[in-house]
């Protein structure tokens, strides 16, 4: 089945004056990347072109078409020139408060992509506003929304040719009872709950810094102690970052030092998939918060083995609470460096062939 790209026009191709009018050359600007990103989909992926775009009240006194086409034309005539050209372009004309079902999030427009010939579930809105989001759930698409779910069209085009890196695991045992789901390309969103305060803080630091948005939700023995929740919660993440991992193509693989007021945290590491864990860090307090110090090796060690990962973790100071957050945010910072990818050098970062 055929997959599409509905294209936004005004600030995802063209960046979106304050009048949200681009009726003349001084207001035509290119959103940076999007002529190289788009070129790189068209050349590398199967995906039709398909823009669309509402122009509110094209073509009457307020906004004539003899302003509007010039403009248009230019972009299309600068995108052909870089070997961009799109399959179909649909602009709705008419006013917000027409409310014609032509008019985005409205599908009429899109009426012939929704014959089943195209494959809508895994077809893609690309856009910058609330209205394409709603335009993708009324598709049944998946969406990228400019300054919500990413970035920049160089994170756009990462994710629809080297795919999403998210991943969910369920792990249930007599003891614990763990869901985690995340996304490796997040922004840092977290929805942690694992009934231990500072071992939420915690996990929190990897997804706020790793830029990992992160959901753990935890239900242990916490009536017998804290051992079983904090391992297996180890062993559940490790898996879950392994699965998002996927091929591991176009990884950097290896990753952090950074200090925290009196102390210094390293944490270096490797995706290689050997686990391995070197910890070189004490600590003189029972518990940190409501979180047993002996249980800090215990989490890093069921998280590398998991995880398939080298981690070498090393820690000086004298405030066990800032050294320990030190060494959770040097991870995150580790991980981060360690799982960027570069799609133009897709290949395993192995002399071997195989991670």
């Amino acid at each position: 089945m055929k997959q599409a790209l509905f294209i936004d026009r005004d600030g995802t191709i063209l960046v979106e004056p304050e009048d949200e009018q681009i009726d003349s050359f001084d207001k035509f600007q290119f959103v940076p990347g999007v002529i190289r990103n788009l070129n790189f989909i068209r050349t590398k992926l199967d995906f039709e072109f398909v823009m669309v775009s509402n122009q509110d009240g094209l073509g009457t006194d307020s906004y004539p078409e003899d302003t509007f086409w010039p403009t248009h034309n230019l972009m299309l005539n600068t995108l052909k020139t870089e070997g961009v050209e799109f399959d179909d372009i649909l602009i709705d004309r008419s006013f917000p408060e027409d409310n014609l079902p032509t008019r985005k999030p409205g599908t009429a427009m899109l009426a012939k992509y929704m014959s089943g010939e195209y494959d809508l579930a895994n077809s893609y809105v690309i856009g910058d506003r609330q209205t394409d989001k709603q335009l993708a759930i009324n598709l049944g698409c998946k969406y990228l929304i400019l300054g919500d779910n990413v970035q920049s069209w160089d994170e756009i085009t990462e994710i629809l040719f080297a795919g999403e890196r998210t991943a969910s695991v369920r792990r249930t045992t007599k003891e614990t009872d763990i869901d985690i789901a995340l996304n490796l390309d997040g922004t840092g969103v977290c929805d942690i709950n694992t009934g231990l305060g500072f071992f939420d803080h915690m996990l929190e630091q990897i997804g706020k810094h790793g830029s990992i948005d992160l959901r753990i939700h935890v239900k242990g023995d916490l009536n017998v102690d804290e051992h079983h929740t904090i391992e297996d919660t180890g062993i559940a993440l490790g898996e879950c970052i392994n699965k998002a991992l996927g091929n591991k193509r176009g990884i950097e693989r290896y990753g952090y030092t950074l200090p925290m007021d009196d102390c210094l945290c390293q944490v270096a590491l490797d995706f290689g998939g050997r686990a391995w864990l070197v910890w070189d860090a004490e600590f003189h307090r029972e518990k940190v918060g409501d979180m047993p110090t002996e249980m800090f090796l215990h989490f890093f060690k069921s998280f590398s083995d998991a995880a398939k990962m080298n981690l070498n973790i090393k820690a000086e100071g004298e405030n066990e609470h800032h050294k320990i957050e030190g060494i959770f945010k040097a991870l995150a910072r580790s991980i981060k460096m360690a799982v960027k990818r570069d799609i133009y050098k897709f290949q395993l970062p192995s002399s071997k062939g195989v991670l």
